[in-house]
């Protein structure tokens, strides 16, 4: 992959958090680079408006494209990047979980970690000539639609319908917790089309101005107030069977072979987020004064910032291992759940250790701890819950 934007410079250094790294080569810095401009010039400005209204602006994917990092995954015969190299996902997870504005942002990570895959991995010639350059562009936006008001990790029992009726599909059901549902212009469904629990679900790709279609509401959320997530509606829906991803009954496949990079890259993202809520308390600390001298010098200070930091960066040793692994392609589903629940749920505890330092300055929302806090607790929960990674770990044990 080249990088067209560079100042050169490398990756920041988080005052003793994070320890040396071999993950990166120039290449990689570059990029990262690149992701800061483009944060700094297209999100920043509008990241408040973003938070009130509950959505970012549709032009930030069209110019994400433009920047070069949407759809660098893409081949370049489509207009894409043409990189298989997962650690420049890595690395754009890790400075917007950096940035104050990383909510905003997170619509771009989604479709390149997430939905992307599907496009680029389930899809025949056909599809890829029809879809992919739109959204290498940034012109269709993304999204993947697998959560029912009475279904969430547990994907065998989706119940949203799709019954074949000559060349097209009748789609009817409904989707909730879809992220980027109020922008997206194609959605990758789950939907059934048989009874048995796995082999009875298929994808179907469903464009969002199909007759049927509807977006419920924009959900109110405790954080990420930037990131828009909707509820989806399917009301004798017609879609093309010529929009099925691989064969019918083969969903349940599909879903669980992308899934492993999905929960990879919201562990990544979860460090990354750990080590920048770290940085920030180390500076609070030592400028805030009680009893004549800066609360950092105060042994219990030093003590709780010991233990996160130490723990943060052996988390940061494992994470950096799963990243080699699944850019390789050799992360299993049970290396990937365990990532993930273990630094989500790291995430939260230092966000919350982290917060008490700060004292009741850290329950005011003009210091980005607040906003930590409300915006960590989701990711114990979306790409799969903690519970649900502990079961996958456990049967991969023979358990």
């Amino acid at each position: 992959m080249t990088a067209v934007l560079s100042t050169g410079s490398k990756s920041p250094s988080m005052s003793g958090v994070v320890g040396p790294r071999d993950l990166y080569d120039e290449e990689h810095e570059q990029f990262r680079e690149m992701v800061r401009d483009f944060v700094e010039l297209h999100a920043r400005p509008h990241a408040e408006r973003w938070d009130r209204e509950g959505r970012v602006d549709r032009d930030l994917f069209t110019k994400a494209a433009e920047a070069g990092i949407l759809g660098f995954g893409i081949p370049e015969q489509y207009g894409g990047g043409g990189s298989d190299d997962f650690r420049f996902n890595a690395v754009m997870g890790e400075e917007l979980a950096h940035h104050p504005v990383s909510s905003g942002m997170a619509g771009i990570a989604l479709s390149n970690d997430i939905v992307i895959p599907y496009f680029t991995d389930l899809t025949n010639d056909e599809q890829k000539q029809r879809w992919l350059p739109g959204i290498a562009a940034g012109e269709l936006i993304v999204a993947v639609a697998m959560s029912e008001p009475g279904t969430g990790s547990d994907l065998a029992g989706i119940r949203t319908s799709a019954v074949r009726d000559g060349d097209d599909y009748i789609v009817d059901g409904s989707k909730i917790f879809i992220s980027n549902g109020q922008n997206a212009d194609l959605i990758v469904t789950a939907v059934r089309t048989g009874d048995d629990p796995h082999r009875g679900l298929s994808l179907l790709v469903i464009p969002a101005d199909t007759p049927g279609f509807s977006r419920g509401r924009k959900l109110e959320k405790i954080g990420l107030h930037a990131q828009d997530t909707s509820e989806l509606a399917f009301q004798g829906v017609r879609v093309p069977a010529a929009n099925l991803l691989g064969p019918e009954g083969a969903g349940f496949a599909g879903l669980m072979g992308n899934l492993p990079q999905e929960r990879i890259s919201i562990a990544a993202a979860a460090v990354a987020s750990s080590e920048g809520v770290l940085e920030r308390t180390l500076e609070y600390v030592k400028q805030r004064h009680a009893f004549g001298k800066p609360i950092g010098s105060f042994q219990n200070t030093r003590f709780e910032l010991a233990q996160m930091v130490t723990a943060v960066q052996a988390s940061r040793a494992y994470i950096d291992a799963c990243l080699k692994r699944q850019n390789e392609r050799r992360l299993s589903p049970e290396d990937a759940a365990a990532a993930k629940f273990h630094t989500t749920e790291q995430y939260v505890e230092v966000v919350n250790r982290c917060l008490q330092l700060y004292g009741g300055y850290g329950y005011m929302r003009e210091y980005r701890i607040a906003r930590d806090y409300e915006d960590a607790r989701i990711t114990t929960i979306y790409g799969g819950t903690t519970e649900i990674m502990k079961e996958i770990v456990g049967r991969g044990l023979g358990l």
